[in-house]
């Protein structure tokens, strides 16, 4: 198979909403497999142990107020213990489930399993789609919707994913993650797009949902220009950001503290955001699945993010949002 790394499409226009929409975030989590960030990737080499965490969490998404939107992949999609959790908050209207894909445990399989071919985007158009529409169907079926939101594993969006969206009549995406380049491992570069949600064609068919990553410190507004510089250079990017200069945080309690994302919060809010998207991956809900959540001091201060990230919003008048309620502000 052609090992091309397939170029991403250009940002279309900026997207507007309705002025009863305000300013709002959504909660997208990686509803995925548990396999070892570390090594190779496998067809079969995973598990679904926190699974039912997932009740947990969705109780404690309740109680806030705030409806997850969870980007289910393949494992996920066929689990009974996710369908008996999930399917029962998306009926109650208290949960949304999205499409995430994980080419590598996805069928059909056609492709070989490595790095390059992890990042679905890669694939040809035809194994591309093949493998979305089996995911979208199975996703339908099992939890008792119609998702409207993708994200593709390892944020691994191609040259045709627009396409398929829309001939697939999946109006939102929110694989693209600004201020990160992935082409080192055959992935693609985000580095230059917007943070803003933003139009992938010129139809306004497939609204993009960019991550929430910023740049923090005295030259934030260059950093577009230096962090890339600085990344090759790690201990002038530590450097740089201990001594307030120049630091990138995403919105994620994976890796950023509660600190950082109050100080990412502030400079997304003097930004004019409209919409701040945050985001984790669900093995993180139990110990030893990730790298960030290894004890239960850690379980703790992942729950403990959340709540100061929610309160943190709710003072500044960020009020959660779903994909259903986006898609009904938008302005085309």
């Amino acid at each position: 198979m052609n090992k091309t790394t397939r170029t991403l499409p250009p940002p279309g226009p900026r997207a507007r909403f309705s002025s009863a929409f305000g300013r709002r975030f959504l909660l997208t989590v990686d509803t995925e497999e548990e396999f070892d960030w570390d090594g190779p990737f496998t067809r079969d080499r995973h598990g679904l142990r926190h699974v039912p965490r997932l009740r947990n969490f969705q109780e404690f998404c309740e109680a806030k107020g705030v409806v997850p939107s969870y980007l289910i992949d393949w494992p996920i999609a066929n689990s009974t213990v996710a369908k008996d959790i999930l399917g029962g908050a998306v009926a109650r209207g208290t949960a949304e489930v999205g499409i995430q894909l994980h080419p590598w445990v996805n069928p059909p399989f056609e492709e070989d399993v490595d790095a390059h071919n992890s990042y679905a985007g890669n694939l040809s158009p035809d194994l591309e789609r093949a493998k979305f529409l089996t995911l979208r169907n199975a996703i339908a079926e099992n939890f008792g919707a119609n998702p409207q939101l993708y994200r593709a594993g390892r944020y691994g969006f191609g040259s045709a994913t627009t396409d398929l969206l829309r001939e697939a009549g999946v109006g939102v995406d929110t694989s693209f993650r600004p201020l990160f380049d992935y082409r080192k491992g055959h992935g693609p570069d985000y580095a230059d797009y917007p943070l803003e949600p933003f139009w992938l064609d010129g139809e306004m068919s497939v609204l993009e949902l960019p991550l929430t990553t910023v740049y923090w410190g005295m030259l934030r507004r260059q950093g577009r220009l230096l962090y890339p510089l600085l990344s090759r250079l790690p201990r002038m990017r530590g450097l740089a950001a201990n001594l307030g200069l120049l630091e990138r945080i995403p919105l994620t309690p994976e890796g950023t503290t509660v600190d950082d994302a109050i100080r990412a919060l502030d400079m997304a809010i003097d930004d004019g955001l409209p919409l701040i998207v945050l985001s984790f991956h669900s093995p993180s809900l139990a110990l030893g699945h990730t790298p960030y959540v290894e004890t239960d001091d850690d379980l703790d201060a992942l729950y403990d993010w959340f709540r100061a990230v929610f309160a943190y919003l709710d003072r500044h008048g960020i009020r959660p949002t779903t994909v259903a309620e986006i898609m009904q502000s938008v302005v085309v």
